[in-house]
């Protein structure tokens, strides 16, 4: 089967909810992710938030994408750390 974002919705800052044609639905934070020349312009978050599912992915108005499979394995790694102990990492979160 081939992955296939079915619905994105902007939520804040340079995060957007994916639903995949698998059934999944992940929070995705894209701040870390736009590097290079195409990307630079959604920096701007009004620009950000203007995006829409072309060819079964996100594009935004400049022609600026990424890979349903990115997104994916993206979006399960950060709910795999959001969902871990913090002192997994050697983070004391009593203070």
């Amino acid at each position: 089967m081939f992955l296939e974002v079915r619905k994105a919705s902007y939520i804040d800052g340079y995060k957007v909810e994916l639903e995949f044609n698998n059934g999944e639905s992940y929070l995705v934070d894209l701040e870390n992710e736009l590097t290079g020349n195409i990307f630079t312009p959604l920096k701007d978050k009004n620009n950000f938030k203007k995006f829409s599912i072309v060819f079964n992915t996100i594009e935004w108005e400049n022609g600026a994408d990424f890979a349903p499979e990115f997104l994916f394995e993206l979006a399960k790694f950060q709910h795999q750390i959001a969902s871990e102990p913090a002192n997994k990492y050697g983070i004391n979160d009593q203070a």
